[in-house]
C-alpha cells in the first residue's frame, strides 16, 4: 500500500501531470505546420503505448481513506488544467484562423489534434471533476464540457451511467457484437435523450416542470452558446469551423473510450427490474501505468464504479479474480476498437471467458445480448 505521507510529496504526483506537455506539443504543431500536425495524436497515442510495453503496469495501492488534505497535488493537478485548455484553445483559434502560412488541411489537422487533447485529457479531468462535492471543481467540470460542446455528459454520466451501467437501461454501456460504428450513432442521440429525461424526472419529483430555472440544461446552453460565440469573436467563421472540428474529434475521443470501458459486460437481472449491485466485475480493468498517467488512473475502471467518488489517485487496482483485464491500455484498445473484426477477435474470446468465470450458471446470453430487452432471463 503507498501511504499518504508518500502521496503528499509533489514527485509522486509529477508523472501525472505529463499532460501539460501536451500544451507546447500543440503550439508546436501549430507554428510548424506539415507533418507537424501529427505530433498530438502521435505523442498520447502512439508513444503511451511504446512507454505502457517498455514501464509496465503499476499493481500499487494507495490507501482508500487517505484525506484530500494528503492530495493537494493532484487536486491542483485537475483544477487547473481548465484554464490552461481555455487559454490554449482560444489562442489556437486566434492564431491559426489568422495564419497565412498553414494550408486549410493544415489548419483542421491542428484543431484534430486539439480535440484529442481537449477529449483525452480535458473531458477526462472533467469526469474527475464532476464527481467532487466542492462547487468550484464542478464548475471547473462544466467549463472543460462546454468546450466540447457535451454539457450533457455530467447529467448523462452521474444520473444514467452510473446508476444502470451493465444494463440495457445504459445508453453507454456497449452490447456484446455491437462494433464501434454502430455504437457511436446511437450513444450520441441516446445519450442525450437519456440525460435531458434524467433531470426531467428529477425536476418532476419535486413537482417541477423540465423549464425550471434550476435545471442544468439551462446552464449547459448558455455556457456551450457562450463558447460558439466567444470562437466566432475570437476567429471568425473559420474559427468557428475549427472549434467544431475540435469538439466533434473530442467527443469521439470520449466515446471511443465509453465503448471500450464496458463492452459486452453486463449485470445480472434479479427479477423486477431490479439488477445486481455494481462490483469491479462490470467494467474491464487496466493498469497499465504510463497511460494511467497521462489518463489519471481512468483506465482504474472498475473501482471507479465500485466506488465513484474516490479521487484519482486512490482508485484500486483489482485483479483478475476480481475484476477482467485488458490486454493492453487504452492507447491500443482504442484503435483496435476502431477496427470491429479485429476488435471482436481481440474482445469476444474475453468476454465469453468473463461470463464463464462469473455467472457460469447462465447458460442462456440472448437476452443480455438484445439492447431492447429491460428483463434478461436466467
Amino acid at each position: 500500500m503507498i501511504e499518504p505521507n508518500k502521496l503528499s510529496r509533489w514527485r509522486t504526483a509529477l508523472p501525472f501531470w505529463a499532460s501539460f506537455l501536451l500544451i507546447p506539443v500543440i503550439w508546436i504543431s501549430a507554428i510548424a505546420g506539415g507533418w507537424w500536425i501529427l505530433l498530438v495524436p502521435l505523442s498520447t497515442w502512439w508513444a503511451y503505448a511504446v512507454l505502457d510495453h517498455f514501464v509496465g503496469l503499476n499493481l500499487d495501492n494507495a490507501i482508500p481513506e487517505t484525506p484530500d488534505g494528503q492530495l493537494r497535488w493532484y487536486i491542483l493537478l485537475t483544477n487547473a488544467w481548465a484554464p490552461v485548455q481555455f487559454i490554449t484553445l482560444y489562442g489556437l483559434i486566434w492564431y491559426v484562423s489568422g495564419s497565412q502560412t498553414l494550408s486549410s488541411l493544415e489548419k483542421i489537422g491542428v484543431f484534430f489534434g486539439m480535440g484529442v487533447i481537449s477529449g483525452t485529457i480535458g473531458i477526462n479531468y472533467s469526469h474527475e471533476l464532476m464527481h467532487q462535492s466542492d462547487k468550484l471543481e464542478r464548475w471547473l467540470a462544466d467549463i472543460l464540457l462546454a468546450m466540447v460542446l457535451y454539457s450533457h455528459f455530467r447529467s448523462e454520466h452521474l444520473l444514467v451511467h452510473h446508476r444502470y451501467v451493465g444494463t440495457p437501461h445504459d445508453p453507454v454501456t456497449a452490447r456484446y457484437n455491437e462494433g464501434f460504428h454502430r455504437f457511436y450513432p446511437r450513444v450520441l442521440r441516446q445519450s442525450l435523450v437519456s440525460a435531458f429525461r434524467a433531470e426531467q424526472q428529477k425536476l418532476a419529483r419535486k413537482d417541477l416542470p423540465w423549464t425550471d430555472k434550476t435545471n442544468p440544461f439551462w446552464r449547459y446552453w448558455i455556457l456551450q452558446g457562450s463558447m460558439l460565440l466567444l470562437a466566432l469573436a475570437v476567429g471568425g467563421w473559420a474559427g468557428l469551423g475549427l472549434f467544431l472540428v475540435q469538439a466533434g474529434t473530442a467527443i469521439w475521443q470520449l466515446e471511443l473510450v465509453n465503448y471500450v470501458e464496458h463492452y459486452g459486460l453486463t449485470r445480472k437481472y434479479l427479477g423486477d427490474g431490479k439488477y445486481e449491485h455494481v462490483r469491479p466485475r462490470h467494467s474491464w480493468n487496466s493498469s497499465q501505468k504510463a497511460s494511467n498517467w497521462l489518463l489519471i488512473n481512468l483506465q482504474r475502471h472498475s473501482d471507479h464504479h465500485y466506488k465513484p467518488n474516490r479521487r484519482f489517485p486512490l482508485l484500486q487496482h483489482h485483479s483478475q479474480d476480481a475484476a477482467p483485464q485488458l490486454p493492453y491500455g487504452y492507447p491500443v484498445m482504442t484503435v483496435a476498437a476502431m477496427i470491429p473484426p479485429l476488435w471482436r477477435r481481440v474482445m469476444n474470446p474475453r468476454v465469453q471467458a468473463w461470463r464463464q468465470q462469473y455467472y457460469p450458471e447462465i447458460t442462456n446470453w440472448r437476452p443480455y445480448n438484445n439492447a431492447q430487452n429491460p428483463a434478461p432471463r436466467t
